[in-house]
């Protein structure tokens, strides 16, 4: 089977997507790029994941184009294949629709560094692409100019797109937006919550960047 061990560790992140609350039914997509050949795995349409088998993962090259499959690939196939090319650094995404950031999203509200794991992972707030429909050519250009060098963006009225050097990085990404999001939202029911400063923002990211995790 092509690229077995890709399609399996997409399928080991779909579920963790699933565990994590970030989405719910069929809803949301996952995908991993292979660095050597290029080439880029990801969640089939309208499949559960609990029921997802290797072989259901499609996978597509870098213009979105079908090389393997029985399946019929994500709606968002375009979209994951425009940020491989436009951010070559990158090899995995994560697409939800969790509750708060998607919340945050539908008010065109940007999510501010409140705390300092958005600052470190992300790198700076959580911008809102315009709106556009999912699906269509304009929803991955409209993520593509708002998430800038960041790795996370609020797609309006829609949901999150994460990417990172690695599908456990873009999950984290994921995570750490609505759990801000969360923080957030509930902290403005009492009053103006502190945002950090740009300049502390910067030197956490950076930080991040060279001193987190086994290195």
């Amino acid at each position: 089977m092509l690229l077995k061990d890709l399609r399996e560790s997409v399928i080991e992140y779909a579920l963790k997507v699933i565990d994590a609350g970030l989405i719910s039914s069929t809803w949301g997509n996952i995908s991993a790029r292979d660095p050597e050949s290029g080439l880029i795995a990801i969640t089939p349409s309208g499949m559960e994941y609990r029921k997802l088998s290797p072989d259901d993962i499609v996978i597509v090259n870098k213009n979105g184009n079908i090389v393997d499959s029985k399946r019929k690939p994500s709606s968002e196939t375009p979209m994951h294949a425009l940020f491989y090319r436009e951010r070559p650094e990158i090899n995995g995404i994560v697409h939800t629709h969790s509750c708060y950031a998607t919340a945050m999203s539908t008010l065109k509200k940007e999510i501010p560094v409140v705390l300092a794991e958005l600052g470190a992972c992300v790198g700076g707030p959580v911008k809102v692409a315009e709106y556009a429909r999912g699906g269509t050519e304009e929803f991955g250009q409209a993520a593509l100019r708002a998430i800038g060098d960041g790795t996370a963006v609020l797609q309006q009225n829609h949901g999150v797109l994460a990417i990172g050097k690695t599908l456990n990085d873009a999950l984290f990404s994921a995570i750490v937006v609505e759990e801000a999001a969360k923080i957030y939202w509930l902290a403005l029911q009492v009053g103006e919550p502190f945002i950090l400063p740009d300049q502390e923002v910067k030197e956490i990211h950076e930080g991040f960047i060279k001193t987190y995790g086994q290195k």
